[in-house]
């Protein structure tokens, strides 16, 4: 009888532990944003395009000068 009550006071405690953790994360802002992570991967190929393309331009326009 005695270990359940060591291990209700040791699960209480490592709950209020990690509720604690989470409370300190979401003040700092690690949770805010939630929605570009999924959109980014999709996105990923269109960004490399986009410099591969800036980076042909700044070439071209380097070996005008």
């Amino acid at each position: 009888m005695e270990i359940l009550y060591l291990m209700i006071i040791c699960s209480v405690s490592l709950a209020v532990v990690f509720l604690i953790i989470f409370i300190i994360g979401a003040k700092k802002g690690h949770f805010e944003d939630d929605e570009s992570p999924a959109v980014r991967i999709l996105m990923d190929d269109e960004i490399k395009e986009e410099k591969s393309e800036n980076n042909k331009q700044e070439e071209k326009d380097n070996s005008d000068l």
